[in-house]
């Protein structure tokens, strides 16, 4: 028996083996799932807008983009940003997987060679202190998660074992630190024995790490997720896990490990709570469409759209569309900004504020 936050870090990440680190193709039309930018360049164009502004705020800095997947988002928001004339001084890049780095390298090589030289692939988030913008797009939905069900009497730890059909989950009480994880999270809410859910116990100590070096400026996290009251509503039993395989949801999480992503929503308020324990205050937080019309799309898809024929113009709305309608990523992927030594409000939420929902 393990608990199930130690089978997903092996089966995502265990070298070699785990999802993140063997050589299956796991981003677009040939892997497991498609992320924002690799719909179109639009969204990192829409990024820098707001990574602009701050770096405008701080008179320069660096950006350390978390997770950088197949390198899509970082080629195009360095061009982005070079194209304002606010290149940053380094674009560090934090990825513990080999095969993805070599992945992100051929990618920046191909899509914006010229500015491959800022690019250095870290281990661990700067020691040094740093200013500028960090960028973790899709990346705190891929941390471990313990897995619970309320009793009668406190919760139980659904960790994982084996039997002749393979892995099962297989209820233990919880001990003491999940337990008192799980109360500070869910006390207050209500919910009924027999509820199911799951939470990342591993935020804090990552944001804190994440945020450890940076002196000014601005952590920017997009990710589906919901505020907690929301999150841990009594009619959501079951939780949000699940994984893809192949662009298909699959519910079986245990199946096929290292083959197949795992992923759960996540809780915000958790992020907020992160964010202030390491010294930071929330700066904004809103839907991923609010965001980008905030920060330009109906202005970068008027610029995309110059020179297009009519296919691939049509091919362009329909990306766009994909990003903002709510049915799409629009309502279901949220934004949040912390931040540390900033004067002037980031202009991803003037649209429109959420930062009371937490």
């Amino acid at each position: 028996w393990i608990p199930f936050s130690r089978f997903i870090q092996q089966a995502l990440y265990a070298p070699g083996l785990g999802y993140y680190s063997a050589g299956t193709r796991k981003f677009g039309a040939a892997g497991d799932f498609v992320t924002a930018p690799g719909l179109t360049p639009v969204f990192a164009r829409c990024l820098a807008t707001e990574v602009a502004g701050v770096l405008a705020q701080l008179g320069g800095g660096c950006v350390l983009e978390a997770g950088a997947g197949d390198g899509a988002m970082a080629a195009d928001l360095l061009a982005a940003l070079a194209a304002r004339g606010a290149g940053p001084a380094r674009y560090d890049i934090l990825e513990v997987s080999a095969d993805l780095r070599e992945r992100q390298r051929a990618t920046l090589a191909a899509r914006a060679p010229e500015l491959l030289g800022r690019v250095r692939w870290l281990d661990a988030p700067p020691g040094e202190p740093w200013d500028g913008v960090l960028v973790a797009n899709e990346v705190l939905d891929a941390l471990p998660v313990e897995r619970f069900r309320v009793t009668r009497g406190g919760y139980d730890s659904l960790g994982v074992a084996c039997s002749d059909e393979g892995f099962v989950f297989e209820p233990r009480p919880a001990d003491e630190h999940l337990t008192q994880a799980l109360d500070d999270r869910l006390g207050g809410l209500g919910l009924p024995e027999g509820y199911e859910s799951e939470a990342c116990l591993m935020l804090t100590p990552w944001v804190a790490e994440l945020a450890r070096g940076l002196a000014r400026g601005a952590a920017l996290f997009i990710d589906y997720g919901l505020p907690r009251a929301q999150y841990y509503h009594a009619s959501r039993s079951g939780g949000s896990l699940c994984s893809f395989f192949r662009h298909r949801r699959v519910d079986d999480v245990l199946a096929r490990p290292g083959l197949q992503d795992i992923t759960a929503w996540v809780d915000f308020t958790a992020v907020a709570e992160a964010g202030l324990a390491a010294g930071l205050e929330v700066a904004g937080f809103s839907t991923q469409a609010h965001f980008l019309l905030a920060t330009g799309l109906e202005q970068e898809l008027e610029r995309a759209r110059a020179g297009l024929d009519a296919r691939e113009a049509a091919r362009l709305a329909q990306a766009a569309g994909m990003l903002v309608l709510p049915g799409e990523m629009g309502e279901r992927f949220k934004v949040m900004a912390l931040a540390r030594g900033l004067e002037s409000p980031l202009a991803g939420f003037s649209f429109r504020d959420l930062t009371a929902t937490l």
